[in-house]
């Protein structure tokens, strides 16, 4: 939506998180003087010329505003209702009073209505952080004027400020973001399509649609750099009108690829887009090294949160992995696959965390070959310790749970940073293990 679009609407902004608040700081700024509104079912202080709608029925407010700016948490399934009551409404009025029909948008909408610059977007169920990282690395080193933006970097809004033709925004672009999407990018990248996000969605059919969006509105003179490997991806590909440049790839290869593909778009020099990918180091919570402590290899790969993500991860760190924690919040998510490969791997040891981990532990027996040893822990301390105890010198314990934190954690920041805690208090200070009645690993068992 075109910034002058807004300057005589009734503008409210629904959902008050990061992304609420920076749309509130950027209209702001462009329109001082202007009253916004602001809706959150939480309660909020925020400065003058704001009209607050707080609580459970925050949602109701819709009805009073022409434009309303949503937030990617907000389910469409959730205010679909009070768009229906307001066009039933807008419909029995004249038609020279129709154009004051409500208007759904987004952050990500009017950044792309406005952004001069061009925009690479990124999207998957998993790896969108880690390619999107190492896209702006490489177009940082070949000189490109690149800018991370969204999820991962810096506000999308707040960086159009003195944003010229020559910028270039690396975008990453949830489903959420990507949902009804009016524009899509200069480049769009779509790694991987799974079940997720369900209980956002109706289907796992409107979830794909969502991510296609990436795609939908690009012409001609536009990329789509595409996993092959994806049938469902392969067909999104197929309506494009985009030049398209198919990848392949398992899982965080994937991500490189892609972002090769990205930096030969943009001219990069090979040999630097090589030398970037080799010195890359992945972010926090993803398949991040946290250190040998006793011989033994610590991942944090708490951002796993399906069962794709946690083999792409053993994928990635093969054989030596022996210990594996597993499990967290159920969603019905199918862990099939999943018990195959642990049954398949040099895995000796699962610990399982609530509530999935039980389900987890049964689909793994399931399999009929002969099951490694398993321990059902109720925290992270726990976890940490039998981890100490059952694991070799040499091997590699890896936290990738293929399920969200919440049983027992906040979040997966909250996991990931745990794991890491223990794993390094522990090392410090093995007469901790001692008091518990364990050791660092044995022999033994």
């Amino acid at each position: 939506m075109k910034l002058e679009e807004l300057k005589n609407k009734k503008v409210l902004i629904l959902g008050f998180g990061k992304e609420g608040r920076d749309s509130f700081n950027f209209l702001r700024k462009n329109f001082p003087k202007k009253v916004l509104g602001v809706a959150d079912e939480k309660k909020l202080r925020v400065n003058k010329k704001v009209k607050l709608h707080l609580g459970k029925n925050y949602l109701k407010a819709m009805k009073n505003y022409e434009v309303i700016i949503k937030s990617p948490g907000i389910p469409p399934k959730a205010i679909a209702p009070f768009i229906r009551k307001s066009q039933t409404r807008a419909s029995a009025k004249c038609e020279n009073e129709r154009s004051s029909l409500l208007r759904i948008t987004s952050q990500a909408d009017i950044f792309f209505e406005n952004c001069p610059g061009r925009i690479v977007g990124i999207t998957g169920t998993k790896g969108k952080s880690t390619t999107a990282s190492m896209i702006y690395k490489i177009l940082k080193e070949g000189g490109v004027k690149a800018h991370l933006v969204g999820n991962i970097g810096k506000p999308a809004l707040s960086s159009l400020e003195k944003t010229k033709r020559a910028d270039v925004f690396i975008y990453e672009l949830s489903s959420h973001q990507l949902y009804n999407l009016k524009e899509s990018p200069y480049i769009a990248v779509l790694l991987n399509i799974y079940p997720e996000h369900l209980d956002y969605y109706r289907s796992f059919m409107e979830y794909a649609k969502a991510k296609a969006n990436i795609t939908l509105h690009q012409n001609k003179d536009d990329f789509l750099v595409f996993n092959s490997e994806d049938k469902l991806i392969r067909e999104f590909a197929k309506k494009s009108k985009a030049r398209k440049i198919p990848i392949r790839g398992k899982y965080y290869s994937l991500n490189k690829e892609a972002a090769k593909e990205i930096g030969k778009i943009f001219k990069i020099p090979l040999k630097t887009i090589n030398r970037v990918l080799k010195n890359f180091k992945y972010l926090a919570h993803r398949l991040e090294k946290v250190g040998t402590f006793q011989g033994i290899t610590f991942y944090n790969d708490a951002l796993a949160t399906i069962p794709e993500a946690t083999m792409g991860a053993m994928e990635a760190l093969g054989n030596r992995v022996e210990t594996i924690m597993l499990g967290g919040y159920e969603r019905k998510i199918d862990y099939k696959k999943l018990a195959q490969k642990i049954q398949q791997s040099e895995i000796k040891n699962v610990i399982l965390f609530p509530t999935t981990g039980k389900r987890i532990w049964k689909e793994i027996c399931r399999q009929g070959r002969k099951a490694p040893k398993h321990f059902f822990v109720g925290n992270m301390t726990e976890a940490v310790k039998l981890a100490y105890r059952h694991t070799k010198p040499g091997k590699i314990c890896l936290l990738s749970t293929a399920a969200s934190s919440f049983s027992i954690f906040k979040d997966y920041r909250e996991k990931g940073n745990l794991f890491k805690k223990y794993v390094k208090r522990f090392a410090r200070n093995p007469a901790l293990l001692k008091k518990a009645g364990l050791k660092f690993y044995d022999k033994k068992t």
